[in-house]
């Protein structure tokens, strides 16, 4: 399975409010690595120290000196308008995006020296979802970096994927090809595929865009439990309003951390015109 690439020399534009740039190849996650770097100990799960990062041909940066640190378990918010650099900030911590400056790391190590502890779920449209391939074998992609060059998944993979199907209830899709699925069902068989990664951080870029309520349910459900294991989520969103329910913690970002703390603080009218790019005035914004 693949996703949507565009040209490397493509620049990032911010024009229209929309952010663009280097799609997200499905084949650099899913390598045959093992990995030998132990988490250290006591250490952040996601440090961003200094960050900043521009497109080749880009006006202005993506992201302008981010830094920000999440504690094992916590379940944070990324918030921002299009082009605030969210899904930039997901890529290079996944190593998607080559690291400009600044510092990342995850559990102590550098981001690009571990990946099998970081787990992605991209945005919907960058995936080729007419790429022939079944349910399971998509779920079955998550294994591929426990596993080395050449090896085949032996009968524990297979249980742990046959387990994430029926997790997400998508087993009875398990032989169905991606493309003849609903948008929910197409992002269920994504979510299990993070779960058979079992990675330590959970990256979710935009995972509720046009599914049904069942399934944002689910995700939420999911990403809850798997909070209460010690691992860390960070999900990009719009939908400011399911942020006290479902985030202990909120962070704005718009090429440059707004606000960053528990929802009940951040959440406020200031901050919200700040992100988005209103003026405030007492009782009202104005663009």
């Amino acid at each position: 399975m693949s996703l949507k690439h565009s040209p490397t020399s493509g620049p990032a534009q911010r024009s229209n409010g929309h952010e663009t740039g280097n799609g997200v190849n499905l084949g650099l996650l899913n390598y045959g690595k093992s990995c030998d770097h132990p988490a250290v100990e006591s250490a952040p799960a996601l440090l961003v120290e200094g960050v900043s990062f521009r497109y080749p041909g880009a006006a202005r940066p993506a992201l302008e000196d981010v830094s920000f640190t999440l504690q094992p378990g916590e379940r944070v918010a990324l918030v921002g308008p299009n082009g605030a650099g969210k899904s930039t900030l997901i890529k290079l911590a996944v190593g998607l995006e080559k690291l400009q400056s600044g510092r990342i790391t995850i559990y102590g190590n550098p981001a690009d020296s571990c990946k099998h502890r970081v787990a992605l779920v991209p945005q919907r449209n960058e995936v080729d979802w007419r790429f022939p391939v079944t349910v399971r074998q998509v779920v079955m992609m998550g294994r591929y970096v426990h596993l080395g060059w050449g090896k085949r998944p032996n009968g524990q993979d297979r249980e742990v994927v046959e387990q994430m199907m029926g997790l997400m209830e998508i087993a009875d899709l398990a032989d169905r090809q991606v493309g003849e699925l609903s948008g929910g069902q197409q992002q269920r068989v994504m979510l299990a595929r993070m779960l058979a990664h079992d990675a330590d951080l959970l990256c979710l870029d935009e995972p509720l865009n046009h599914v049904d309520m069942a399934t944002q349910e689910i995700i939420f459900h999911v990403l809850e439990d798997q909070c209460k294991t010690g691992k860390t989520v960070v999900v990009s969103t719009h939908d400011l309003g399911i942020l006290p329910v479902h985030f202990s913690r909120a962070l704005f970002l718009d090429r440059r951390v707004i606000a960053d703390g528990p929802v009940e603080q951040v959440l406020t009218a200031q901050t919200i015109a700040r992100a988005y790019g209103f003026e405030f005035h007492g009782d009202r914004a104005e663009r």
